[in-house]
C-alpha cells in the first residue's frame, strides 16, 4: 500500500460519524498512573519494573543503521532486551491499527514520523506520558494533546555547491531563489507536499501560490530523495537545492564535499517522535525507553548519527535557528488538495512519487 492509498484508507476510518466515534471512546489506559507519575522515586521504580518485564517491543521507521546504536546503548545501560520491528512509517501505522482491531496489543513504544504518530493518536493507540527530559525540549516538540513528543527533526533548508554558487549569490530569502541566475539550476524534491502546503499557508494561499508559480516558471530540476539531492548538489549536477533536509547536506559536507546548507525564514520542520502505547504489554520498559531516547545520552547518539536531536541540552548546529513544525493535518486531512496543486505546478499533472531520506 503506497502512502497516498494508505492515507485515504486511514481518513476513511477517521471520518466516521461523530456518534460512532463517541461510542468508540477508549477505556482509560491501565498504565496512565505509571505514565504520568513524577514522584521522587520514579526512576528507581521504573527501572525495577522494566527489568521485571524483561523485554521491550518497538515499532519504528528509524533505519537500522541509525537506530541500532540507540537500541544497543539502551540495552547496555538498563539490561532490558529490546526487539525492533522496522518498516516505513505508513506500514508502522497499518500494522498497529490492524493488530488493535484484532484485539492484539503487542507494541510497547512507537518511534516514527510526526504525521503517522498523529494518526496513531487519532486511532487512540497512544497515551500521554511525562519525562524529566521534557524540560530540555522546545515547545515545538509537543503537539497540543501531548500524546507523543519529538525526539528528532527533519528541517527543510536550502543547500548549495560552494564552487558553483558564489558567497554573494547565496540566497538570504526564498524570494532570492527567483533571481534569473538560478533559472534551471535549482533542485526540488518531488515528494515534499507537506513542506509545500506549509509554505503556502504561511504566506497566505493567494500569495503563496503566486510565489510557487514564479518558482515553477524558473524550470527547477525535480529529483526524488533528499539523500540523492545532497549528492547531486555536492557533485555539482544541481548547484542549489531549495527543499533538502539539512542533515542530508551535512552528512555529505563532513566527508569533504563542497556543499553547505542554510536555513531560510520560515524554516519548517517535520518531527519524528516517540510515544508509549496506550495498552503496552511492557509499559515500564516503554516509558524507560522514551526517557532514554529523550535523555542527553540518547540525544547525543542521535546527533552522532548526523540526525537533528530535539533536545536543547545537546549542542548542535543542526537545530540552532528559529523554526516551525509542519501541521500534520496537511498530510492527514489535506493531502489531495496540496498534491494536485504541486503536481500541476511542477510535475505536469503526473502522480507524485514519494522520496526517501
Amino acid at each position: 500500500m503506497d502512502r497516498r492509498t494508505f492515507n485515504r484508507a486511514l481518513l476513511g476510518l477517521l471520518a466516521a460519524p461523530a456518534i460512532v466515534r463517541a461510542q468508540a471512546k477508549p477505556q482509560p489506559s491501565p498504565h496512565r498512573g505509571l505514565y504520568l507519575y513524577e514522584g521522587p522515586d520514579r526512576q528507581s521504580r521504573l527501572l525495577a519494573a522494566a527489568r521485571r518485564e524483561g523485554v521491550l517491543l518497538m515499532y519504528t521507521s528509524f533505519n537500522t543503521q541509525d537506530s541500532g546504536p540507540l537500541v544497543a546503548a539502551f540495552e547496555k545501560t538498563y539490561g532490558v532486551r529490546t526487539e525492533v520491528w522496522r518498516s516505513n512509517s505508513e506500514k508502522v501505522v497499518q500494522r498497529a491499527v490492524a493488530e488493535a482491531r484484532a484485539g492484539r496489543f503487542v507494541c510497547d513504544v512507537f518511534e516514527t514520523n510526526g504525521p503517522e504518530m498523529e494518526a496513531l493518536y487519532r486511532e487512540q493507540l497512544l497515551e500521554e506520558f511525562r519525562s524529566p527530559h521534557f524540560a530540555d525540549l522546545p515547545p515545538a516538540a509537543f503537539p497540543k494533546h501531548r500524546h507523543y513528543v519529538a525526539d528528532r527533526f527533519n528541517f527543510f533548508t536550502i543547500a548549495y555547491n560552494t564552487r558553483l554558487v558564489k558567497p554573494n549569490e547565496v540566497p538570504a530569502t526564498y524570494e532570492d531563489l527567483l533571481h534569473p541566475r538560478f533559472a534551471g539550476r535549482i533542485g526540488l524534491e518531488t515528494g515534499d507536499i507537506d513542506w509545500f502546503g506549509a509554505m503556502v499557508k504561511h504566506r497566505g494561499e493567494t500569495n503563496g501560490l503566486a510565489y510557487f508559480r514564479k518558482l515553477a516558471a524558473s524550470r527547477p530540476q525535480m529529483r526524488n530523495g533528499h539523500t540523492l539531492m545532497g549528492q547531486l548538489v555536492a557533485s555539482g549536477e544541481i548547484p542549489l537545492a531549495a527543499n533538502i533536509y539539512n542533515h542530508s547536506a551535512a552528512r555529505v559536507a563532513v566527508q569533504g564535499a563542497p556543499i553547505k546548507w542554510k536555513a531560510l525564514a520560515p524554516t519548517f520542520g517535520r518531527p519524528n517522535a516517540v510515544g508509549v502505547a496506550r495498552r503496552a504489554a511492557h509499559p515500564s520498559a516503554a516509558l524507560l525507553f522514551a526517557d532514554f531516547v529523550l535523555s542527553r545520552q540518547g540525544q547525543e547518539i542521535v546527533k552522532g548519527r548526523n540526525r537533528v536531536p530535539a533536545s536543547r541540552a545537546v549542542q548542535s548546529p543542526l537545530n540552532q535557528f528559529p523554526f516551525e513544525m509542519i501541521d500534520p493535518a496537511i498530510t492527514l486531512d489535506e493531502e489531495d488538495k496540496w498534491e494536485k496543486l504541486w503536481s500541476d505546478l511542477f510535475l505536469r499533472g503526473q502522480r507524485v512519487t514519494r522520496g526517501v531520506e
